[in-house]
């Protein structure tokens, strides 16, 4: 990997036609806070949000699922062993369960077993203390969010502070919850409808890992579709072979046809080691915008040339590393940390006169 700042020179592409038939316009590089400020709060609570917005964050993300009584709430799986305290709750013993989901066995309690007002008795815990120990100190201070409480943070942000403040919701395995009953998109859209957000230029993004749900969205709603890829496997709905095969140039083609971007790991677009690859200008020359995940400042998550020290829990330099991505030509990014993502991109817009493209 290139261990310089030089390819910031890159600084970023300019407009050409988007996907979904949308005309891109010049913006800055975004900061979506992954999981809201989840490097300094446990994730998907309104503490983790709020603090995120406090930090300069453009949009904040709630990974969605869907409850026993078909609302949805934030959380990054279904499953809430390790982000809740319900282990701990002798009235809910018998809900423990083993399933399949997305091909991957698992036993615990999940969402879809809960009504909303049952989950509300639960609290929310750090998912990964070994790394993040000082965020334990907020264990059991936070309730699951529904996503009107998301959606109300995100409203009343944006009246105090000046700015706008978006959301970025991820459909989180839609063809399983379809299969048992819970489809997500119409209740996703709905929400989003009454929030007065069916624009283009709608202050949210809807991102997914699987691909029909997200041509099922397209025919519903105007709002901006990410499509998410990672660096394994392909997407669960078995649309594509493989998100390998979604990346050549004609795959990237198909994706503009339904999606306004992309969401890569990031090491499809920067490897742990070797050169960059070309997927950022080949989304671009398709049409798409790139929003890589995700930035986070332990070295256990770090590209090698960017950890300090051995020790996977101790900070490395996150900054420098957003900083590459930036150069790179990305539109904008996923960060654990958005303080550390807000401050890459402004010392980015700062040396190079412009901060996205």
């Amino acid at each position: 990997m290139t261990r310089s700042l030089i390819a910031a020179l890159m600084l970023m592409v300019p407009g050409v036609a988007l996907g979904q038939g949308h005309a891109m316009h010049t913006d800055k590089v975004i900061v979506i806070a992954h999981r809201g400020a989840s490097g300094e709060r446990p994730e998907h609570t309104l503490l983790s949000y709020t603090r995120a917005i406090e930090q300069g964050a453009d949009f904040i993300e709630p990974d969605l699922v869907p409850t026993k009584d078909g609302v949805l709430v934030a959380r990054h799986e279904n499953n809430i062993t390790e982000t809740t305290d319900v282990a701990n709750h002798p009235e809910f013993a018998a809900r423990k369960a083993t399933k399949t989901i997305d091909g991957e066995t698992m036993t615990g309690w999940f969402t879809e077993d809960f009504t909303l007002a049952e989950l509300k008795t639960l609290r929310a815990r750090e998912r990964l203390p070994k790394l993040r120990p000082e965020n334990t100190k907020f264990d059991g201070q936070a309730e699951i969010p529904t996503l009107d409480e998301v959606i109300a943070l995100a409203k009343k942000a944006s009246k105090e502070t000046g700015r706008t403040i978006g959301i970025y919701p991820e459909t989180k395995h839609p063809t399983y919850f379809a299969s048992i009953g819970l489809p997500v998109e119409q209740r996703l859209v709905d929400k989003l409808k009454a929030a007065g957000w069916d624009r283009a230029d709608a202050p949210v993004f809807i991102q997914s890992f699987e691909v029909n749900n997200l041509k099922k969205l397209r025919t519903m709603t105007k709002v901006r579709l990410i499509q998410l890829m990672a660096g394994a496997g392909g997407p669960a709905d078995g649309a594509q072979p493989s998100y390998k095969a979604m990346i050549t140039p004609e795959g990237l083609k198909a994706v503009a046809t339904y999606a306004y971007g992309i969401g890569p790991e990031l090491t499809m677009i920067q490897p742990a080691s070797g050169p960059a690859t070309t997927l950022i200008a080949d989304a671009h020359a398709a049409g798409l915008k790139l929003h890589p995940w995700t930035f986070r400042a332990e070295n256990f998550f770090l590209l090698p040339s960017y950890r300090s020290g051995a020790n996977p829990a101790e900070h490395g330099r996150i900054k420098e590393e957003i900083e590459y991505f930036i150069g790179l030509g990305v539109d904008g990014f996923f960060t654990d940390f958005p303080y550390i993502g807000v401050e890459a991109r402004d010392a980015a817009a700062g040396s190079h006169g412009r901060a996205g493209g």
